[in-house]
Parts: structure tokens; C-alpha cells; sequence
């Protein structure tokens, strides 16, 4: 199997994954900020800046379609080359 893997390929959900990955970083770095005040006794964010803060779940849930995109292609790879061709 590993001659049929290309090392850098990339696959169906791929770039959903990545998407999330970004979106979930974006949303992790707005957490820190706007908690930080709270722990430095310092003035509090508008809450706006919380709901920035939700881009961490956003991010996670793309990510796992992402996922799940690559396995759903893979699975229908794998039944195709498993069935007996129609003659």
C-alpha cells in the first residue's frame, strides 16, 4: 500500500481540515486575550470580543467535517475497488 501513497497528496478534506485548524488557532488566541484581563484585574472586553471567542468550536466542527469528508470519500474508494465489475 505504501507504493500507491504519495508523500505530500492531499485529500478530499484536507483543506477543510486546515480551514478549521486556522479558525480554531484564530478563536484560541481570542480566548487568551479576553480572558487574561480577568485574571490580571484589568478593564474587561465588549462582549463582542466573547463571541470571537465561540471561533474555537466553530473551527473544531469544520475540522471534523473535514474528517469526516476524507473518510466518507476513502470508504466509497474502498467499495468501488471491491466490487466486482458489471460485465
Amino acid at each position: 500500500m505504501r507504493d500507491k501513497t504519495q508523500a505530500n497528496s492531499t485529500g478530499p478534506g484536507d483543506g477543510l481540515v486546515r480551514i478549521g485548524a486556522i479558525v480554531f488557532f484564530v478563536g484560541a488566541v481570542a480566548t487568551l486575550v479576553t480572558v487574561a484581563p480577568l485574571f490580571l484585574g484589568g478593564d474587561t472586553f465588549p462582549p463582542i470580543a466573547y463571541a470571537v471567542c465561540m471561533l474555537m468550536g466553530a473551527g473544531f466542527l469544520i475540522a471534523g467535517a473535514g474528517v469526516l469528508r476524507g473518510i466518507a470519500v476513502q470508504r466509497r474508494q474502498a467499495r468501488s475497488a471491491t466490487e466486482p465489475s458489471a460485465r
